[in-house]
């Protein structure tokens, strides 16, 4: 499989594991709600028969007829009731009992409304007040002209559980990204280790045969050969010195140094200008105040010859590009624009993942090398600033100005 589909499976993968979740947790936000309903009507069913016990005490103390066990079993029910707070008020709007309430004044004994303190009375008004505006209340009717009200509140149980699912799913959602961002640290370590690897190892292996050249290269200039054959002989020996020194470079951290910006970004292009298609036309807009920017030359000219051979690429070796160079009070830009085939917008991102490639040959590590080159050496950003398919793509890249 090519790294360009297991990249686009990774996508799909990634959002059907998006809407599998957003499937559970609605689910599981379903069945909570609908769990919390049944036990709202369990209780709302407590109440209705501690309020029709209510009634009929009253009535029982109205007729004076009453047997004691009918009185102890309604007084069972009452007191049975030790987790809901409840009020009773009589028709005029007067608190009449109260239980389960957490009374501020907690020396305060008594039970009897009449004989509470201003503080209790105060907080019981306040609770009144409020469970009048709610639809926790039962209707008691005494009689033809005498009607209670009964009003409640939720218990504590009920209310925890009314926030629990949203508690576990907060939980679950920090416990998500913690586990993904420990998982993104290992990768990211891991690649590091290989990025070094490869890059020493690479560095080290021209080393031996580039030092040999070298050699070579000093005996020729001795013979009779056409010393133009020795030059460019020469020039390509430097060059793949050039090439081991940016391998041993990215395989550490590199020595940074001040430099112009206008002046760098002329200079990382003179290798390329000669070696592109007489039929791309290759502009470079240089800014008009020249500024101060950290380098690593080297990597630098890397950067730059990587995205001006995309961009030929992505033109099939004939059309535009414009390298534009400007800045803010903080930071340059630099723009390449093209005008090749563009990309997807889906794709902005992913074009920066080792091994995506659109070529039949490559293996797609030019751009991960320039992200890691310009963000992880220089401070600073690449991405792609726009892109239309068919028309062409612009990359910008953004280093601190000092």
């Amino acid at each position: 499989m090519a790294l360009n589909d297991i990249y686009s499976s990774r996508r799909v993968l990634k959002w059907g594991l998006v809407v599998v979740s957003a499937l559970l947790v609605g689910y599981f936000l379903y069945f909570s709600n609908n769990l919390v309903k049944d036990l709202s009507e369990q209780e709302r069913g407590r109440m209705q028969i501690w309020a029709d016990a209510t009634k009929e005490l009253v009535s029982m103390s109205v007729a004076s007829e009453s047997s004691p066990a009918n009185v102890n079993f309604l007084l069972s029910i009452i007191e049975a009731n030790d987790n809901i707070p409840v009020l009773l008020v009589d028709e005029n709007g007067s608190i009449l009992d109260h239980r389960n309430f957490q009374l501020p004044d907690a020396s305060d004994s008594v039970s009897y409304y009449g004989m509470l303190s201003p503080v209790n009375k105060a907080f019981l008004d306040e609770k009144l007040e409020t469970l009048k505006s709610s639809s926790n209340r039962i209707e008691i009717q005494i009689d033809e002209d005498i009607t209670h009200n009964l009003y409640y509140e939720d218990s504590t149980l009920l209310r925890r559980l009314l926030f629990y699912p949203y508690v576990l799913l907060g939980v679950l959602v920090v416990f998500i990204f913690v586990v993904y961002f420990a998982l993104m640290s290992i990768k990211k370590a891991e690649q590091n280790k290989v990025w070094v690897g490869l890059s020493k190892e690479t560095a080290h292996q021209l080393g031996t045969p580039i030092s040999s050249l070298m050699a070579w290269m000093q005996m020729l200039e001795t013979t009779n050969l056409d010393p133009s054959i020795v030059v460019d002989m020469n020039k390509d020996v430097n060059r793949l010195s050039i090439i081991a020194d940016r391998f041993s470079k990215i395989g550490s951290k590199p020595e940074m140094e001040l430099a112009f910006i206008n002046e760098s970004v002329v200079r990382s292009l003179e290798y390329m200008r000669t070696r592109i298609s007489q039929r791309v036309q290759l502009n470079i807009h240089t800014n008009k105040n020249e500024c101060g920017v950290l380098l690593c030359m080297s990597l630098f000219e890397w950067v730059m010859e990587n995205l001006t051979k995309n961009a030929v690429d992505a033109m099939q070796g004939e059309g535009k590009i414009d390298i534009t160079v400007s800045n803010n009070t903080s930071t340059i830009f630099i723009d390449v624009a093209d005008t090749g085939k563009g990309i997807a917008r889906k794709n902005y991102g992913a074009v920066f993942n080792p091994g995506y490639t659109t070529k039949k040959r490559g293996w797609g590590l030019g751009l991960t090398l320039v992200k890691r080159i310009i963000e992880e050496y220089h401070g600073g950003r690449i991405y792609v600033k726009e892109s239309e398919l068919g028309k062409g793509t612009t990359f910008r890249i953004e280093l601190p100005k000092k």
